[in-house]
């Protein structure tokens, strides 16, 4: 990913919280010979430094995921930044965003144990506001069922690139008139870039 330096962030634990808040990511492969790309929900293991994850069988981008290197996208609050908010015209617009990039190599969970581990975590994370689903292991067939559907991997992460593109470059009274807009403006995505902009004017 291109990261000037105003942009780049290399502090691994503010990435691996922006991982952990923008959790749905799009694995990227080689498939065929060509570029495939799958969303999918991930589940961070910080201390070991791997992504959990798993494909429905039918998508066949796993059968030839593994000896190559992946490239995992999450992508965060984004917005569009008009010129027509700064001080003069001489100017253009620009987006403003947060995004990392993740690469790593695959590996596949066959054991079942480590499999249903993996999605219990997994429905865990996503649960934590509604606490009404858990996985029934009292019923056998359906967890068969349930595992025989999917193919399991982890992601050891072997590099982490962090863009945080805030306005940095600008001066302090053009980030204050954009963060104004935004506010304005009003829709999530806008008042989250406005806040991580306050955030790095501190």
């Amino acid at each position: 990913m291109y990261i000037p330096k105003h942009f780049k962030v290399e502090d691994k634990q503010v990435i691996y919280d922006f991982i952990e808040k923008n959790s749905f990511g799009i694995l990227v492969s080689s498939h065929n010979g060509v570029p495939y790309a799958t969303n999918l929900p991930l589940v961070l293991d910080r201390d070991q430094g791997y992504l959990y994850g798993h494909f429905a069988r039918p998508n066949t981008q796993w059968l030839d995921i593994e000896e190559q290197e992946i490239l995992v996208i999450f992508q965060g609050p984004h917005h569009y930044i008009s010129s027509s908010w700064y001080e003069t015209n001489e100017s253009v617009p620009t987006w403003n965003y947060v995004a990392v990039h993740v690469y790593g190599r695959v590996e596949r969970i066959d054991d079942r144990t480590e499999l249903l581990h993996g999605l219990k975590e997994l429905v865990s994370k996503y649960e934590e506001m509604s606490s009404s689903y858990t996985i029934d292991e009292q019923n056998q067939s359906y967890v068969d069922k349930l595992i025989q559907g999917i193919v399991g991997f982890r992601l050891k992460i072997n590099r982490l690139e962090g863009k945080w593109k805030l306005s940095q470059n600008h001066s302090a009274e053009r980030k204050e008139m954009v963060i104004e807009q935004l506010n304005l403006i009003g829709t999530d995505h806008a008042k989250e870039i406005a806040n991580l902009m306050k955030e790095r004017m501190k």
